[in-house]
């Protein structure tokens, strides 16, 4: 059973920084595509950055150079660093596995950017 376990979000001031945590269970990061999305309230769900199994990494235009997702093979576990935040970042984020059988999802976690 694949289980995806988010941690970090919460609020922050714009202009702040906010790192993401996906711990994976049953199955490893680095076998299966990983990617970050993100829903905010009567949106759809969007693309945020995605990491390949080699490492290639790919973001939203609109978060290039603020947004960074990466991943770390020995915890089993990919990130989401995101810097200079901005209200409009304001969201519940989640994080994705990508198999060719099916998707998993994380629980989503908020991040409210807000002074």
């Amino acid at each position: 059973q694949v289980q995806l376990v988010q941690s970090g979000g919460g609020l922050v001031q714009p202009g702040g920084s906010l790192t993401l945590s996906c711990a994976a269970s049953g199955s490893t990061v680095s076998i299966f595509g990983m990617r970050w999305y993100r829903q905010a309230p009567g949106k759809q769900r969007d693309l945020v950055a995605a990491i390949t199994p080699v490492g290639f990494t790919n973001y939203a235009d609109s978060l290039k150079g603020r947004f960074a997702i990466s991943r770390d093979n020995a915890k089993n576990t990919v990130y989401l660093q995101m810097n200079s935040l901005k209200p409009e970042d304001t969201a519940v984020y989640y994080c994705n596995m990508h198999t060719p059988t099916r998707d998993y999802w994380g629980q989503g976690t908020q991040v409210t950017v807000s002074s």
